[in-house]
Formats: C-alpha cells, structure tokens, sequence
C-alpha cells in the first residue's frame, strides 16, 4: 500500500480542490481559425483581432450596444398562432419552436426596443440568427409591423437589424405573405416622413433580403456579411455560369451601388448616430418643433427605460396589426 498515493494525495485534493475549466473561454473564428480568448472578443464587439472577421451577434447584445448606456425597453409583440399549417418535418415544427425559445428565451426571431441612442429617440428591431436561423414567420411579420407603427407614433427613426436564412417554410405561404406586409409597414412609415435605416449583418438571405432589409433609406452592411436571395451554389446551378469569387460580400455589393456603405462594428454606433442626426435633423428628435407629444414624456427617463440583461425590462404592450390577405393573426 502506498502511503503518499492512497491518504496523502486524496486529502489534498479535497483541500485544494479542483477548479473545473469552462469550456468557453476560447472561441474559434470561423475567419481566420485563430482562438480568441471570451473576454478580448467582448472587449472587441466579437470581432476577430487576427483578421477582423465578424462574427454573429446575439440579438440582446446587439441592443446592449446600439442604445445609450444599454438601456431600452422592449416591446411585447402581438401574438400569433404557434403552428397554423401543424407541420412536420423529422420534428414537430411546434417541437423546433419550443427549442428554440428555451436556447435564446425569446418567443421569435424578432425583438423590438425602444430607447434613445446618442441622444436621439427611436425604435431599433433586431433579427436573432440564434432563433431558428433568424427565420421570418408571422410572428416576426407582425413584429416588424408593430416596431414600425410604433415609431410612426412616437414619431422616431426606425432602425433594423437584419441576420437572416429567409423566410421560415415551416409555414408556408404565411411566411411569403409577410415580405408584402413588411413592405407595406416600411412604406407606411416613409410616408409618414420617419428615416428607416437598415444594418445588414451576416447573413442577410432570402425572403429578408427580398424585402425589408433592402428598403432602408441608408442601407449600412457590416464588414464579410453575406447578403443576396439564394446561396451562390443554387445560382450557378440554375444559370449554369461561374460567379464572381465573394459576388455575395457586402464589399463587392457596396462596390456595385447595392448598399450604401459597410462600417466596421467598432464604428457602427456612431456611424448611425450621425446617419439619424443628418436625416431627422430637428424633425423627429427629442424636443423637436411641432413633433407631437411623445408618450412617457411626463415620467422621469430612467422609468421608460430598463437596462440589457437585468431581466425585469418593462414590456409596452401594442395592438396586433391586422393580418390582411388570409394571413394568420
């Protein structure tokens, strides 16, 4: 029997103790395939320090980083019906649905907030590519019709985040309904003389692309995202030609006069504070001459507002908007 192996060694691990190592202090980038160690990549926006690739975002931090000191209040979005077709594939759609929102503790792929950022009022909704690849069903639909309708009443700017497989097939022809009900919220807000600026991170695909996310008034990409209708394998299929290398890049599409400009993500906030403040100028701004009353106005400002991530943001309930065309509510 060895003495030091058998007593002496078990009682100083019990009481030293053994620190289990989490298993996500280093990420890969996809890019480069450098590791990034967790803290750098927050310090840096997620974004690679080797080759400056962006990686995804999730939605909540996406907000934390666009609103003045990541303060913003949510807005609790109409409901809709879970599963209007009963579909199925190698699961239960109502199974990937329920998956879903346990992973990112979100009912859909669409958030909504409102708050203030570099002073300047306005709505910001963002698309979750965590949520069923940020795919757009009538849940996200009557989001975006709501987030638009709101900043028509609060009269603001309305910025969109987009990230983006498409449109969710799990419902079929609802989700192909909701690229015309998008379009018509956003031509409702521009009739209404409100900016609606669009951030195109990766990637930003199919039904998305073909709407909305291409509508904005200043279109703004980030640096690598891929955006365009079908992936670059399905075209060359179906014209039988070879494509330009990175003919889908934001870079390539800004060169082509399809965007407006790609912004790093370390500059993008303050990238789109000057873009509101050059369009909205005295109009839409806080204070602004003849702007009708702003709701809350009367309330002291931090009682409008919750910060990202303490779990008690206060939800502004809104009407649902009418489904229009056979769409489900």
């Amino acid at each position: 029997m060895n003495w030091l192996t058998n007593f002496v060694r078990p009682k100083l691990r019990r009481l030293v103790g053994q620190r289990e190592v989490p298993e996500n202090l280093w990420h890969k980038c996809p890019g480069c395939g450098e590791m990034n160690f967790h803290r750098d990549l927050a310090r840096d926006l997620w974004v690679c320090q080797f080759c400056g690739h962006h990686m995804r975002l999730a939605a909540d931090v996406r907000l934390n980083m666009l609103f003045d000191e990541g303060a913003y209040t949510t807005l609790s979005l109409p409901d809709t019906v879970s599963d209007p077709l009963k579909f199925r594939d190698r699961k239960k759609y109502v199974d990937r649905l329920r998956e879903a929102r346990a992973k990112t503790g979100g009912r859909d792929a669409l958030i909504v907030a409102h708050g203030t950022m570099g002073g300047h009022r306005l709505v910001v909704a963002v698309l979750n590519f965590d949520f069923m690849a940020g795919s757009m069903g009538v849940a996200v639909g009557e989001g975006l019709v709501a987030a638009s309708r709101l900043a028509i009443v609060e009269r603001v700017p309305l910025i969109v985040v987009t990230s983006s497989g498409g449109a969710r097939m799990q419902e079929g022809i609802l989700s192909l309904m909701q690229m015309a009900r998008t379009t018509v919220a956003i031509e409702e807000l521009k009739e209404a003389g409100l900016p609606y600026v669009t951030v195109l991170a990766d990637p930003t695909t199919g039904g998305v692309s073909a709407s909305f996310a291409m509508l904005g008034d200043v279109a703004v990409a980030e640096p690598g995202a891929i955006i365009g209708f079908a992936g670059s394998r399905v075209i060359e299929q179906t014209i039988r030609e070879t494509l330009p290398e990175g003919f889908q890049k934001a870079e390539y599409l800004l060169d082509h006069g399809m965007i407006d400009m790609v912004v790093h993500r370390s500059e993008l906030r303050d990238t789109l504070v000057r873009i509101i403040g050059l369009l909205c100028g005295r109009r839409t701004g806080a204070g602004a001459e003849g702007a009708p009353p702003q709701p809350g106005k009367s309330g002291p400002a931090d009682e409008d507002s919750t910060r990202a991530g303490d779990g008690d943001e206060r939800d502004t309930p809104i009407a649902p908007a009418p489904a229009g065309g056979g769409a489900a509510p």
